[in-house]
């Protein structure tokens, strides 16, 4: 009885899992917050995220360096795509932004990109720098595809 009920008291003062978040660019703030995952690492991996006040107050405070209704408003009106999705077999997949990419594997030329990623429509190949959104795009397809990035 007494294990049951130290049981009992553990479960109710265990704190929330902290929400995962996932960036969309390159700035420090720019997150959503995932809220569902399904077929990670298939060819159907997809992964729904909710742009929060919170995560629009994260961008304000430590991009913008000051938190204001405006600037919060302002960080929830950026046009996000808020499901990602994989073929981690084929290495397709969507961004935040809504491109689709094709993730190509290890770079090995040395660039500063550890990864090939192409994306489709334009067929330019990131070049590892923040301008061109590498580690934002890397870092969503680790997420959907983990196995294909080491």
């Amino acid at each position: 009885m007494r294990r049951f009920l130290l049981t009992i008291l553990a479960s109710a003062f265990t704190l929330p899992a902290v929400a995962k978040t996932l960036a969309y660019g390159e700035r420090i703030g720019m997150e959503v917050t995932i809220i569902k995952k399904s077929g990670i690492g298939t060819t159907h991996a997809k992964i729904i995220t909710r742009h929060t006040r919170q995560n629009a107050i994260g961008y304000c405070r430590d991009y913008v360096g000051k938190v204001t209704e405006a600037c919060i408003a302002k960080e929830l009106k950026t046009p996000l795509h808020l499901k990602i999705t994989a073929n981690c077999k084929t290495g397709a997949f969507t961004t935040l932004y809504g491109a689709n990419m094709l993730f190509k594997g290890r770079n090995t030329d040395g660039d500063a990109a550890g990864y090939l990623i192409t994306d489709i429509e334009s067929r330019q190949t990131l070049d590892g720098s923040g301008a061109s959104s590498y580690g934002s795009t890397i870092e969503q397809f680790s997420a959907l595809c983990p196995n294909r990035v080491k």
